[in-house]
């Protein structure tokens, strides 16, 4: 019979320390060999552009800052960082980039989606990262291709969502929901996350994030650790945020007691933990997730993607990305699963039910 983790378990989980934090790591290690293996997916990420027209204030790339040069990748760019994706056998890619939901940008992608399926054999698994759109384009893109769909809730807290995001109608904690719930009853893989370490954050909304993650009943989940930018409203309050050692090792709970609390779903690790330390992302393959999203974005558009600052591999070519990529994978205990889509499980049994 299934566990059923109480809000103090969880925050307990994200606070223990000493033998609890090794016998936190070893259950969550343990539950995700047993339930999903020891393989990691992976996620070919190509950052199609940083125009936005959000002004989240803890991103980089918002609409407000004047200091980032913007940038649209071309459509051959897109499919030809795609092809290095199929041809290097990584199963899948995600398209991301900044929230955009005009007709040309709606009609763009669903092109695209098309060109990618078609120049792959339909062998190329996409999902997609662009925001808030309308069921209908979801509905479109989902025909047009896409399978998977990452859009991250940030918060589960409307109050911190408000404290975090202008308090403006395109800024809404109540549209990010219903966005997650039309993916779902688009037929989607649907995946969502949370930045963990925020000013003004708490333990106890951290653990409802992991009971939230749990009732929307979520098939992926990116999530890591909060790193400020200097040119956001967010970086006046620095002086309240956790060292980003503490930050680290709050996410790495977090990916375990999230494998603990859903064992079949897919979990990211994230480029912020490697943005930490070079280690990052190893610690959390080794103790729960299994999914990684090699950067395939051209190395000149690269350095102008950043939503936080001190962003690793912003000068790495695809290839050299990929050899670093592999032998971390291989340390931390885990193998590379090449030229499948690495579905997640929980959805599979979700919507077979």
């Amino acid at each position: 019979m299934k566990k059923i983790y109480t809000l103090p378990e969880l925050e307990n989980m994200l606070t223990c320390q000493g033998e609890e934090e090794n016998r936190l790591y070893s259950e969550s290690k343990r539950i995700k060999n047993e339930t999903i293996g020891n393989n990691v997916y992976l996620r070919g990420l190509i950052e199609i552009s940083n125009i936005c027209t959000k002004d989240c204030f803890y991103c980089g790339i918002r609409k407000s800052n004047t200091e980032t040069a913007r940038y649209a990748l071309s459509d051959k760019e897109i499919l030809d960082a795609a092809d290095f994706a199929y041809t290097h056998h990584f199963g899948s890619i995600v398209l991301q980039g900044g929230e955009r939901s005009d007709k040309a940008f709606v009609d763009r992608i669903t092109r695209l989606l098309q060109e990618i399926k078609k120049n792959s054999n339909n062998e190329l698994g996409v999902t997609l990262s662009l925001g808030e759109q309308t069921e209908d384009s979801y509905k479109r893109w989902k025909d047009a291709g896409a399978h998977r769909y990452l859009l991250r809730i940030e918060t589960s807290n409307p109050e911190l969502y408000a404290k975090i995001h202008p308090n403006n109608p395109l800024h809404s904690h109540a549209t990010r929901l219903r966005c997650l719930e039309s993916l779902q009853r688009c037929g989607y893989q649907t995946g969502t996350g949370v930045m963990i370490g925020l000013p003004f954050q708490t333990i106890t909304d951290l653990a409802n994030d992991l009971l939230f993650l749990q009732s929307m009943d979520i098939d992926m989940v990116g999530m890591g650790p909060y790193l400020e930018h200097h040119a956001t409203p967010l970086y006046e309050y620095r002086h309240l945020l956790l060292s980003l050692q503490e930050r680290l090792r709050l996410s790495i709970h977090m990916v375990a007691a999230l494998r603990i609390l859903m064992p079949d779903i897919n979990i990211a690790a994230t480029t912020a933990l490697q943005a930490i330390e070079p280690a990052g992302r190893e610690k959390a393959l080794e103790i729960g997730a299994n999914v990684v999203m090699p950067n395939i974005t051209p190395t000149t558009n690269r350095t102008l993607y950043k939503l936080y600052e001190n962003k690793p591999g912003t000068h790495e070519g695809a290839a050299e990305s990929m050899r670093k990529l592999e032998e971390s994978i291989l340390k931390s205990g885990c193998k590379v699963a090449y030229g499948v889509w690495g579905d997640s499980r929980h959805f599979q049994s979700r919507t077979e039910n």
